[in-house]
């Protein structure tokens, strides 16, 4: 009896990670074995850097908020302690969109901040 081999399933994992490998360069994009190695580690990356994104996007926020308190007498750290216990519950990237795009709507936030 001849052996059985699922040659549809196989090709279409060839070919679904070969379209992944588009627009790599050389060899990565149309040598399976290579391919299938570039594709895997661009995944790690991408898996990895979502969540880095994320630790980047709370450093930057965390810098423009301070940068906005400090013309006001107040640091980062004092600042978001007092919003705390005056209850206001603004996220740091609402806080960072008010500092940079809205001074005015900020300036008030502080100034009540500061009662």
């Amino acid at each position: 009896m001849a052996r059985s081999v699922n040659h549809v399933a196989s090709r279409n994992k060839r070919k679904k990670i070969l379209k992944l490998a588009k627009g790599y360069f050389g060899a990565r994009k149309n040598v399976w074995t290579v391919a299938k190695n570039a594709v895997e580690k661009g995944m790690q990356y991408a898996y990895t850097h979502r969540r880095l994104k994320k630790r980047a996007f709370r450093r930057l926020w965390i810098a423009r908020i301070n940068a906005a308190v400090r013309p006001f007498g107040l640091s980062y750290s004092k600042f978001i302690h007092m919003t705390a216990q005056a209850g206001i519950d603004l996220n740091r990237k609402t806080l960072a969109d008010l500092a940079m795009n809205h001074p005015d709507a900020f300036k008030a936030i502080v100034e009540q901040v500061k009662k």
